[in-house]
C-alpha cells in the first residue's frame, strides 16, 4: 500500500503518461502507462541494458527501426481460439504484425553488440508462409480475393454478369420513360437495384416500391423487368459470403494452431516498443543512463544538474519558466540528509526529484542529470509528503502524517538488506562480521516532507529527531525536510547527519531553487517582514524575544552562502577561463595543422617534380646506353654516349651552385645521413688518413668517404687536406660516368636457391653494386615462386630504388633488374 502511495504522491502517472506518448504502437503506449518498477537488481539492470541498446541502435541507423504495421492482434488470437471466424481486417493485422517484427529482427540480427536485444528476438517465429497465405487470400481492403479460392472467382464471375445485365435493363428504361422519372439516375434500396420515379407516374414504371423520398415525391421502384435478375444476383451474393467465410475459416485454424507462437511475436514487438519509448524519451530529457553503485564499494551518489522530467515537461509543452537543476551528492556514510530553508523554496520539488531519479533508473529509463549518473538500486522507495488531513475520519495533518510514517516503518521491515541486493565477494561475509545487536540498513529510500509538523513544536521536534535516528539505522537513505532548527545540530553529533538547504535571495526576497549541501538553511521570517514594512517596533520586540544567539546563528549562516556563492562565481570565471583558453588553444592547433598540411603538400609537389625529372633523365640515359649497346662498339660511338650524357646532365642538374653548410667532424657513435642513399646511419670508427669511416644502417656496415656523408642538418664533413709531393702532377679532371653495363659484379645467379638463402645473398650483392648502380639478378622462371620472393625482398629494401624484368634479349621473366639509390 505504501509503495503505491509513494507511486501516487510522486506523481509517478503522470510520467508515464509522458512516456506513453513516445510509443509507437497501441500495446507499447498501454505498457507505458502501467508501468512498474521491478522487485530485483537484475530486472533494473536488464531493462537498463534493453533502453541503452536501442538508444544506441536508433542513433546509429539513420532509418529502418520503425513498428509500422504491428498492430494488437491479442483479440483477434482469443478470437481465433474460441473458433470464431476472423474478419478480413483481422487477419490483414495479423500478417503486418508478422512482417513488422520479423523487419526488427533482422535488424537486430544484423548487428553485433547489442546481446540482449540479441537475445530478446532469437526464439520468436514469424511465420512467413502463414503472412504470404494471407496475403494471397485477402487484399489490403481487408476483403478475400478471387484467387483465395476458384469456386469464389466462379461466383463472382456470374454476380458481375448479373449485375451487368440488371444495369443495361435499367438504362433501357431510362431512356425510354426519362419523363416519368424524377432523375435519370440508377440507385439502390437495401440490396435492390431501383429507379427515382415521379410519384403521379408511378404506372409508367411497374414494380416494387421499396422506399420514397421525404416528401412523398419520389418514389424508388424496382422494376418488373429486373425483379428475377435481382433475386438471382441476391442468391449468387450469399454464396459469395459463404464462400469467403470458408476461406477466412481455413486462415482462422491455422492462427489459431499457433496462437501461443503469436502470443509470443506481439509479447516482444511491445518490449521492443516499450524499450524504444525508454530510449526516445531519455534522448528528448536530454539524460543520461545511470549506474548503479554497491554499497560494499563505498561509492557516493552523484547526481550533478538534476531536473525534475515532470517540469522539464511543462516547460517545453506549457511555457512554463525554466527547470532550475540541482546537484545532488552524497557521501557513502551519510545515511540522513535533512533540508533546511523558507516555504516555496524547492524542498519538496527536491524530494519528488530525487524519487523520479531513482524510480526512473529501477525502471531502466535514463536519468535527467549529467554523466556520471550513480546511485544505489533501492528495493522500495517510501514516500509522506503533503497534506493527509480529512474531515471524513477526522484526520488532522499530523495525524495524516504519522499514519502514513507507521506504514512507511512497516514497510521497512519488508524490505531486504542493502548487501542483499549486491551480489558482491565477501558481501555475506561482512554481514555475519557485525556485531549482533548492530541493526542492517534496509534497500529503501525514505523521503519525508515536513517532518514532524502539525503540532506542538517542542514535541514535533523532539518526534523528528527521534525518527530520523532510527531511520539512520534502519534505511539505506532518508531525505527530510523541517524547519526545525534543531534537527540542523545532528550533523554535528553523528557523522551518518547531513545538512543541506534552499538558497534564499536577500534582496529579491525570493528563493532561487538552488540546493546548498553542508549549510543549514537560516530563518528569513524577521528579515522579510521587516522589509515588507511591519512597524520596526514590532520586529525589533521579536529578535528581541528570539535572542542574540540565533541572531549570530543566522549571521554565521548568512556569510557561510556569501563565501559559498564567491566560491561559485570565482569557479565559474574560472571555467569560463578554462572554455576560452580550449577554444584558443584549438584554433592554435587548427592553424598549426593547417600549416603542417600546407607544407607537406609542397614537399610532395616538389618531390613528385623531383621524381618525374629523375625519371626523365633516366629514360634518356637508358635510350643512350640502348644506342650504345646495340652500336658498334667503337671509341666514336663512346665518345658520343659520353656527349649525350653530359647533355643530359647539363639539362636536369641546377647550375646555382647549392649554399655550402658549416662543415662539421663526424664522431664515433653520431649519427649522419648519406645523400645518395637517402639514408641516415650512426658512425661506428673514425674517418682515417683518406677520409673513410665504417657506418652502420639498419643491419648493413659499409665504409663511406666524408664527401659522401653530411650531418642530420644538413652541415657537410670536414675533409683534411693531405700534403702531396712536389713532382706529383695533378690529377686530370674525371670525365662524366658512363652508364651502368652488366658485369660480373653487379650480376647474382640465385637459380637453385631457396627463398632464405637467396635474401642473404641479395643483401651482400647490393652492397656490392651499389656503385654500378643496378643489380642484374638471375632467378629463372621455373614455377615463378623464387621470382616472387625476390621481387617481395626488393619492395621493402631501403636501397632498391625500382626493378624490372630485364629484356628478352638479356633473359626476359627468368631475370630482374633492380635499379639502386
Amino acid at each position: 500500500m505504501i509503495q503505491s502511495e509513494t507511486l501516487e504522491l510522486l506523481e509517478w502517472q503522470r510520467l508515464c503518461q509522458h512516456l506513453a506518448t513516445f510509443a509507437a504502437t497501441k500495446l507499447g503506449a498501454i505498457a507505458a502507462r502501467h508501468l512498474h518498477p521491478p522487485a530485483t537488481l537484475t530486472e533494473s539492470l536488464h531493462l537498463l541494458a534493453q533502453t541503452k541498446e536501442v538508444y544506441q541502435l536508433e542513433s546509429r541507423l539513420t532509418s529502418g527501426w520503425t513498428f509500422e504495421g504491428i498492430q494488437d492482434i491479442g483479440d483477434a488470437l482469443e478470437s481465433a481460439q474460441r473458433q470464431g471466424i476472423l474478419s478480413g481486417e483481422d487477419l490483414l493485422a495479423i500478417a503486418t504484425t508478422l512482417f513488422g517484427v520479423r523487419r526488427l529482427r533482422r535488424l537486430i540480427d544484423d548487428q553485433e553488440d547489442i546481446p540482449v536485444l540479441n537475445q530478446l528476438v532469437a526464439d520468436i517465429r514469424t511465420y512467413p508462409e502463414l503472412e504470404q497465405e494471407i496475403h494471397r487470400c485477402i487484399d489490403e481492403r481487408g476483403d478475400v480475393t478471387d484467387r483465395a479460392s476458384p469456386k469464389l472467382a466462379e461466383i463472382r464471375q456470374h454476380t458481375k454478369s448479373l449485375r451487368d445485365r440488371i444495369y443495361q435493363t435499367l438504362q433501357n428504361i431510362v431512356q425510354r420513360q426519362g419523363a416519368a422519372l424524377q432523375q435519370p439516375l440508377i440507385t439502390q434500396r437495401g440490396d435492390r437495384f431501383v429507379l427515382p420515379v415521379k410519384a403521379p407516374q408511378k404506372d409508367s414504371v411497374p414494380g416494387i416500391v421499396h422506399d420514397a423520398s421525404s416528401t412523398g415525391a419520389t418514389l424508388y421502384i424496382e422494376p418488373n423487368a429486373i425483379i428475377g435478375l435481382g433475386n438471382q444476383l441476391k442468391t449468387y451474393q450469399r454464396r459469395e459470403q459463404a464462400e469467403a467465410e470458408a476461406v477466412r475459416r481455413v486462415l482462422t485454424e491455422q492462427v489459431a494452431a499457433v496462437k501461443l507462437d503469436l502470443e509470443q511475436v506481439l509479447a516482444v514487438a511491445t518490449r521492443l516498443d516499450l524499450a524504444t519509448a525508454k530510449a526516445r524519451y531519455s534522448l528528448w530529457l536530454q539524460a543520461n543512463p545511470p549506474r548503479f553503485i554497491d554499497p560494499n564499494e563505498r561509492d557516493s551518489i552523484t547526481l550533478r544538474q538534476l531536473r525534475h522530467p515532470l517540469l522539464v515537461w511543462q516547460h517545453q509543452h506549457e511555457e512554463d519558466a525554466p527547470v532550475v537543476p540541482i546537484t545532488i551528492q552524497i557521501q557513502p556514510h551519510i545515511r540522513v540528509v535533512a533540508i533546511t530553508g523558507p516555504n516555496t523554496g524547492g524542498k519538496t520539488v527536491t524530494l519528488k526529484t530525487l524519487g523520479l531519479a531513482a524510480l526512473m533508473a529501477k525502471v531502466g529509463l535514463f536519468v535527467p542529470a549529467k554523466e556520471p549518473v550513480e546511485l544505489p538500486w533501492f528495493e522500495q522507495i517510501l514516500a509522506d509528503i503533503g497534506d493527509e488531513q480529512s474531515l471524513e475520519q477526522s484526520l488532522s495533518t499530523f495525524s495524516g502524517h504519522i499514519r502514513r510514517i507507521s506504514r512507511i516503518l512497516d514497510g521497512l521491515e519488508n524490505c531486504r538488506d542493502v548487501a542483499s541486493n549486491v551480489s558482491t565477494d565477501g558481501g555475506e561475509d561482512d554481514l555475519a562480521q557485525r556485531e549482533p545487536d548492530t541493526p542492517h540498513p534496509k534497500s529503501a529510500l525514505v523521503l519525508l516532507d515536513e517532518i514532524g509538523a502539525g503540532t506542538d513544536p517542542a514535541e514535533g521536534s523532539a518526534l523528528a529527531i527521534a525518527l530520523l535516528k532510527y531511520l539512520a539505522d534502519h534505511a539505506q537513505l532518508t531525505v527530510a525536510t523541517t524547519h526545525y532548527g534543531e534537527l540542523k545540530a545532528l550533523k554535528y553529533q553523528d557523522e551518518r547527519f547531513e545538512n543541506a538547504s534552499v538558497e534564499f535571495n536577500d534582496v529579491t526576497l525570493s528563493p532561487t531553487y538552488r540546493l546548498l549541501w553542508g549549510i543549514p538553511g537560516r530563518s528569513n521570517a524577521l528579515t522579510i517582514a521587516q522589509r515588507l514594512g511591519l512597524k520596526s517596533d514590532v520586529v525589533s520586540l521579536a529578535q528581541t524575544l528570539v535572542g542574540s544567539s540565533s541572531q549570530e546563528v543566522n549571521q554565521v549562516i548568512s556569510g557561510l552562502e556569501a563565501q559559498r556563492r564567491d566560491q561559485e562565481t570565482k569557479a565559474q570565471e574560472a571555467n569560463q577561463l578554462l572554455q576560452q583558453t580550449e577554444r584558443l588553444h584549438q584554433e592554435v592547433s587548427s592553424k598549426a595543422k593547417l600549416l603542417q598540411e600546407r607544407e607537406r603538400e609542397l614537399k610532395l609537389s616538389q618531390e613528385r617534380a623531383v621524381q618525374d625529372a629523375i625519371a626523365q633523365a633516366k629514360a634518356e640515359i637508358a635510350q643512350v646506353i640502348r644506342k650504345l649497346q646495340q652500336g658498334p662498339k667503337i671509341a666514336q660511338n663512346a665518345q658520343k654516349a659520353t656527349d649525350a650524357l653530359k647533355e643530359i646532365e647539363q639539362r636536369h642538374i641546377p647550375k646555382t651552385p647549392a649554399k655550402a653548410k658549416p662543415a662539421f667532424q663526424p664522431q664515433v657513435g653520431d649519427r649522419i645521413r648519406i645523400p645518395r642513399l637517402n639514408q641516415t646511419a650512426e658512425v661506428l670508427t673514425p674517418a682515417d688518413e683518406d677520409g673513410d669511416l665504417t657506418v652502420r644502417f639498419g643491419l648493413m656496415k659499409m665504409t663511406v668517404s666524408l664527401v659522401d656523408i653530411e650531418s642530420l642538418e644538413g652541415q657537410k664533413a670536414h675533409i683534411p687536406v693531405k700534403s702531396k709531393p712536389a713532382s706529383t702532377p695533378a690529377p686530370a679532371p674525371s670525365s662524366p660516368p658512363t652508364p651502368p653495363i652488366r658485369t660480373e659484379k653487379n650480376t647474382i645467379d640465385l637459380r637453385g636457391s631457396r627463398i632464405a638463402d637467396a635474401e642473404v645473398d641479395l643483401e651482400q650483392a647490393i652492397s656490392k653494386a651499389i656503385a654500378s648502380g643496378v643489380l642484374w639478378i638471375i632467378h629463372g622462371k621455373g614455377t615463378g615462386k623464387l621470382r616472387a620472393g625476390v621481387h617481395e625482398f626488393l619492395e621493402r629494401h631501403p636501397l632498391v630504388d625500382r626493378f624490372e624484368l630485364a629484356k628478352q634479349a638479356e633473359g626476359g621473366s627468368g631475370v630482374t633488374v633492380a635499379y639502386l639509390k
